[in-house]
């Protein structure tokens, strides 16, 4: 395993079928960068990162001997799971209320973020990509279990753009092994929300998928090993 500043490399076996991505791994603001105070109250949310997400990824990349690319910054910091012009590419409110960190950036602060953390994460997924002979980007993000007060009964999601078929396929195989799993909810692919595995995968002819587990769930240890040993077996 190799650690730079904007991603955590999982080197794994390049035969492998897939390469896994997980662009919203951490919550963290690396110097010179810290919270607002009165940002704090986003650090352990989900807005700074998807809760569950890193730790399920190094679990099935170990268990599928696969590589994997995880940021080592916040989604708040710069969101590398957004195209270079989304609105929300440095996001401005949360829950209603003002993110600090984001509000009045200048150009030389959107550049440089994008030059420190953007450009070298999206480098290291291409590269990856490229010495891979797998067929499939494979990104792992994890969901809240309760939207605007309502709770969510949706275990997985399977979220795709171009590729439908084997993101049907997915959907099955996760039903029949026990998982409440819909395509493209509890939010789209095909709305630009999975532009990362989309952008990689296009880049080199390989298919596109993302995964959103929801986070109380994928932080319990016995779905996790579940969740994980029904991936391998779909892509063995």
């Amino acid at each position: 395993m190799e650690s730079v500043e904007a991603v955590e490399e999982i080197e794994g076996d390049f035969g492998s079928r897939l390469v896994f991505t997980c662009e919203h791994a951490s919550a963290a603001l690396p110097e010179p960068w810290i919270w607002p105070d009165e940002d704090r109250w986003l650090v352990d949310t989900h807005w700074a990162s998807d809760i569950g997400a890193a730790a399920f990824t190094r679990r099935v990349a170990d268990l599928m001997n696969a590589p994997a690319v995880l940021s080592r910054f916040s989604r708040l910091l710069i969101d590398p799971n957004r195209p270079p012009n989304s609105e929300t590419l440095f996001r401005e409110n949360a829950d209603g209320r003002m993110v600090h960190l984001n509000q009045g950036l200048l150009e030389t602060e959107r550049e440089r973020r994008i030059d420190r953390f953007y450009v070298p994460y999206h480098a290291a997924v291409s590269a990856m990509v490229g010495r891979s002979r797998g067929d499939t980007v494979f990104s792992i993000h994890t969901f809240t279990d309760s939207y605007e007060g309502e709770a969510r009964a949706l275990e997985i999601g399977v979220l795709f753009d171009h590729d439908d078929e084997p993101a049907y396929q997915l959907v099955r195989h996760l039903q029949e092994a026990g998982f409440h799993v819909a395509p493209n909810e509890p939010w789209s692919g095909k709305d630009g929300l999975a532009h990362s595995p989309v952008r990689h995968a296009q880049e080199f002819g390989r298919c596109a998928l993302e995964i959103e587990a929801r986070q109380d769930l994928i932080v319990d240890e016995s779905f996790a090993a579940r969740l994980a040993e029904a991936l391998a077996s779909f892509f063995s």
